[in-house]
Order: C-alpha cells, then structure tokens, then sequence
C-alpha cells in the first residue's frame, strides 16, 4: 500500500505531472528542467527528489550533473503500471505541449550555464 500512496502522491502536483511528460522524450538534468518549467532551481530538486522516492524516476551523476530519467518501475511495480498509462494520458495539456516544442532547443551548455 505504502508504494501506491507514494505514486499517487508524487503525482499530485501538477508541476510533477509535467515532469513526467517531459522526461517521457529524453533525460535531463535539473538545469534544463528548471529553463522548461521557470521555476527556480530548488524547487525542481525537491520536484525531483519527491519523484524519485516514489520510484517514477532514477537520476545517474554525470560528472556536475545528475540525469534524470524515468524508471518504468524498478522499485516499484505501481509507478510501472502508471508511467505506462501517462505515456497516452494529457497530450492535449497546453503547458506540456509549450514544453514539448521547446525541447528540442534545451541544451545544457546553455541551461547550466552560471550567469
């Protein structure tokens, strides 16, 4: 039971739904999640580490960087079952569509880059 609340409380927030979505098209790090979503860079980490608890998605350091990817379910069989839905669920979401357009010219030399 407990890993089934945690899913469904990961997926509570909006902001988290959206994640999700994103991260649905390719690995990112929190810089480039914070340029899609314009929020600041603490929050995507706490965004992140609440997803991660619930085991929607893994995060792989990369050097400075941590990827975070989904995954479909490694520890735990409920985020499986509901990243598969979610892959046909909110296409039509207006803020997951701006996301999606905007992907392609997220870079990280850019997003990370320190002002």
């Amino acid at each position: 039971m407990n890993d089934f609340i945690a899913v469904m409380k990961a997926l509570s927030d909006p902001t988290r739904v959206r994640i999700v979505k994103i991260l649905q098209h390719r690995p990112l790090c929190v810089c480039e999640l914070q340029q899609l979503l314009s929020i600041p860079q603490p929050t995507v980490s706490k965004h992140m580490k609440v997803l991660e608890k619930a085991g929607l998605v893994k995060g792989k350091k990369d050097g400075l960087w941590v990827n975070y990817a989904l995954d479909y379910g490694s520890s735990n069989p409920y985020a499986a079952t509901i990243l598969g839905n979610l892959r046909h669920w909110l296409a039509d979401d207006n803020l997951v569509r701006k996301m999606e357009k905007e992907l392609p010219g997220i870079r990280r030399q850019t997003a990370c880059r320190k002002a």
